[in-house]
C-alpha cells in the first residue's frame, strides 16, 4: 500500500510540496489539514473516540473527524470524504477559519498543521467505521469545555488546541 502524501504549505497556506504523512510528522513539517465540527439542532457537538489500534492517540475523544487534504482536493471535498469514511454520513460543510498549530507527541511525532476548520449540521445516527472510530457521543460545548478542564487526558492534543481556538472565536462574536 502506498503511503498517503500530505501537502506541505507555508504559513499563508501556499502549497510548497508533498511528503509522506509519517515523514512529515516525524520531521514536524508544516502541512495542510482539516478539522470538522458537526452539530445537531440542539447545538451539541458530535465527538468521536478514536479506534484502539490507531498509531497515535488511540481511544481518545476528538472532534467529529479530521485528516489531511489530498493533492488537488479542496478542504470541503476532503471533509466530506472523511466524514463518509469515518462516520458514515455526509452533510454540507462551511469553512469558518484556518490557523497554524504545533503539537508534539510522546512517540516522537509532531502535528504541525495549517488546519482548516469546518462546521456542519447533522441530526441522524452515525454509522461509524470501527477501524477508525470506537464510539461517538453528542455533547454541548460547555460539557466539552468542562471535561477538557477536569480530564484533559481523555482528549487528543490537537482537539484541545482546535476546540479552544473555535471556542474563543465563538465567544468573541
Amino acid at each position: 500500500m502506498v503511503e498517503e502524501l500530505v501537502i506541505l504549505v507555508d504559513e499563508q497556506d501556499n502549497q510548497i510540496g508533498l511528503m509522506p504523512k509519517m515523514e512529515a510528522h516525524e520531521k514536524a513539517q508544516l502541512h495542510r489539514a482539516f478539522s470538522v465540527f458537526v452539530f445537531n439542532d440542539q447545538n451539541e457537538l458530535l465527538l468521536q473516540q478514536r479506534a484502539a489500534d490507531k498509531y497515535h492517540s488511540p481511544l481518545l475523544w476528538t472532534n467529529t473527524c479530521c485528516s489531511h487534504q489530498r493533492n488537488g482536493e479542496t478542504s470541503l471535498e476532503a471533509g466530506k470524504r472523511r466524514l463518509q469514511e469515518e462516520m458514515g454520513f455526509v452533510c454540507d460543510l462551511e469553512e469558518v477559519f484556518w490557523f497554524v498549530y504545533k503539537a508534539p507527541f510522546d512517540n516522537g511525532l509532531t502535528e504541525h498543521e495549517l488546519d482548516h476548520v469546518m462546521l456542519g449540521k447533522f441530526n441522524g445516527i452515525p454509522s461509524i467505521n470501527k477501524e477508525e472510530v470506537a464510539a461517538f457521543k453528542w455533547c454541548s460545548l460547555e460539557e466539552v469545555k468542562l471535561e477538557m478542564e477536569t480530564t484533559p487526558e481523555m482528549y487528543t492534543e490537537w482537539f484541545k488546541i482546535i476546540f479552544n481556538e473555535y471556542y474563543n472565536r465563538l465567544i468573541q462574536t
